[in-house]
């Protein structure tokens, strides 16, 4: 890492993430059948590239949930042999990517690494990680909560290397459409860039289900073109099947860019036990469990609606399971509701970082807060109701 980007001081004492959010929904009976009757396999050391069974239920998913099945398979735009990598926790991989993505320099500048703002923490580690500068770009109201690459300078878009870019969007849960995914490859393809899409809230959505950069781009690649040049999307367990300490899910794309992941991969990066592996290909071919959890988010969402009504901005997320609420100032509130109401968010601000020179300005995280619908409905209408009568 480069000395002068450190973004944060490694000698500070621990940060203690025991209280973050995290899904608190049962997770499928099945799971820890499957991990038991593979149970002797802790004993072999697992390849990074998985097992065919994960592959194939990775890529039976793809093509369920996004139509893209006559796509998939062995010779045709998605291989699952060569071209669906298992993760250890998406987290992982989408810092990781960052490695691999990143040259030197590019236009013959320091290499930037665009992302949302706000965004989840780990891009920024990844792009300072990497060398690379990392740019943040606002997704506010204004914008519909996505970000504007396309209104970018030039002299920028020659120097960016790779971005990353969140549907649904954590903190806001907003959607891109498949207008808005196409634009991005093209804009992605014109000037060199990897996305690298983090696509984990995918199967939690509240009406319509959301667009992938995959599904985007087919047919959009010249004739005799890889139709996923460019890209790489990740997907999770953590938030489809309530499996957060499971740390599994699958990244898929551009088979050069997989080939290059891979070979990293296999020098630097951790396996998914095969017991758990197991479990994993189990949990992406079973879609009934996934429409029974996001049932359990709507309803919460709905209990929300009914509570907060049209305060703080309220609106119902298309994806995900926050709250993104406009309270004024996000840490004022997030202070008054603990010592109040024993209610835990999350201040936006520290979601975001101050706008970069190609944005609007100052942190437009500020005036948020972050709510996590992840535990009960009762907890969770309650907390609702606690935090209408503090704020």
């Amino acid at each position: 890492m480069r000395e002068d980007a450190r973004p944060w001081d490694f000698d500070a004492p621990p940060f203690d993430d025991s209280h973050l959010p995290f899904p608190q929904h049962p997770f499928p009976g099945f799971v820890m059948e499957e991990i038991s009757r593979n149970s002797a396999l802790f004993g072999k050391y697992p390849p990074i590239v998985g097992t065919a069974e994960f592959r194939n239920a990775a890529a039976g998913w793809l093509g369920r949930r996004y139509g893209i099945a006559e796509a998939i398979g062995k010779g045709r735009a998605l291989d699952p042999e060569t071209q669906i990598l298992p993760v250890n926790g998406t987290r992982e991989a989408l810092f990781n990517i960052a490695q691999i993505a990143t040259p030197p320099d590019k236009a013959g500048k320091r290499p930037a690494i665009l992302m949302p703002n706000p965004f989840y923490q780990c891009y920024a580690a990844a792009a300072l990680a990497a060398g690379a500068e990392p740019v943040y770009i606002a997704a506010t109201r204004e914008t519909g909560f996505m970000p504007d690459f396309e209104a970018l300078p030039e002299e920028l878009l020659a120097r960016t290397a790779m971005i990353y870019f969140c549907s649904p969007a954590n903190p806001q849960g907003s959607v891109a459409s498949l207008d808005y995914l196409k634009r991005l490859i093209t804009l992605a393809r014109e000037h060199a860039i990897v996305l690298a899409i983090d696509e984990c809230y995918a199967d939690i959505y509240d009406r319509e289900p959301p667009a992938g950069a995959l599904e985007a781009a087919l047919g959009m690649a010249g004739e005799g073109a890889d139709p996923f040049a460019n890209i790489i999307v990740f997907h999770s367990l953590s938030k489809r099947s309530s499996l957060p300490g499971l740390r599994s899910g699958f990244c898929a794309g551009e088979r050069a860019l997989m080939q290059r992941f891979r070979n990293f991969r296999n020098i630097a990066a951790p396996q998914v036990p095969l017991p758990l592996m197991a479990a994993s290909a189990a949990c992406w071919n079973d879609d009934a469990h996934a429409a029974v959890n996001r049932d359990l988010y709507r309803a919460k969402i709905d209990a929300a609606e009914r509570v907060l009504g049209n305060r703080f901005g309220f609106y119902r997320p298309p994806g995900g399971f926050f709250l993104w609420l406009d309270v004024g100032d996000g840490e004022t509130a997030a202070r008054e509701l603990w010592a109040k109401a024993g209610v835990k968010v999350l201040p936006g601000a520290y979601l975001s970082r101050e706008d970069s020179p190609y944005g609007p300005g100052g942190n437009p995280g500020t005036a948020y807060i972050r709510v996590a619908l992840v535990d009960g409905e009762a907890e969770t209408e309650e907390a609702l109701a606690r935090m209408a009568e503090v704020l």
